[in-house]
């Protein structure tokens, strides 16, 4: 049976926790050069997985070696930085739109993104712990799920309307100091932890 307490608390758990996360600056990022439901498709598909996965995993995911996540997740994210800051921009400030638009390719990417990049992340870590606690998936996997696509669905909206205002220039090297200091952050915890 379906309880909305338990469904209500993980959503504002999961939703607090990865709103300043990267998921919103990957929608944000996707959002400004792809269509945004072809990006929302594949990003929601690589969310409802994580959530299966954390759901049916319980609490065996805190059990991760965070030393190890943590360094990964730095890695990707320096190297996601550092392809931001070396692109080379011929000085047009308008976007570019890929090449292939196609659905599959769109959703496909936003999938990878997600799928790679959330991977053993906090409120993974986070709901699967209350899919332990609570004895409760359903709600559980229903708040987490709606959660996260409710923090995508602001990042890829937020990206679309954000290039309206600001060149794309800027957001490129904004979100590349971003990931920057969030691959600095995450090496940082690594270390230390």
């Amino acid at each position: 049976m379906l309880s909305l307490t338990v469904m209500a608390l993980t959503f504002g758990v999961v939703f607090l926790a990865e709103l300043p996360d990267k998921t919103a600056l990957a929608g944000l990022v996707l959002g400004t050069r792809y269509r945004a439901s072809y990006v929302f498709v594949g990003v929601a598909a690589a969310f409802a997985l994580h959530v299966t996965l954390a759901v049916a995993a319980g609490s065996v995911l805190t059990l991760l070696p965070q030393q190890l996540v943590h360094a990964l997740t730095g890695v990707l994210f320096l190297g996601g930085a550092a392809m931001l800051l070396l692109k080379h921009d011929d000085g047009e400030e308008e976007v570019r739109k890929p090449r292939d638009q196609s659905f599959w390719k769109v959703s496909g990417a936003g999938f990878m993104l997600i799928l790679v990049a959330e991977f053993g992340d906090l409120t993974q870590i986070m709901t699967a712990n209350l899919a332990a606690r609570y004895d409760d998936p359903l709600s559980v996997g229903l708040g987490a799920v709606l959660a996260l696509w409710s923090v995508a669905g602001i990042g890829i909206v937020g990206g679309k309307a954000l290039m309206k205002r600001v060149p794309l220039g800027l957001i490129t090297k904004i979100a590349a100091l971003l990931m920057l200091g969030l691959g600095l952050w995450s090496l940082w915890e690594a270390v230390s932890g």
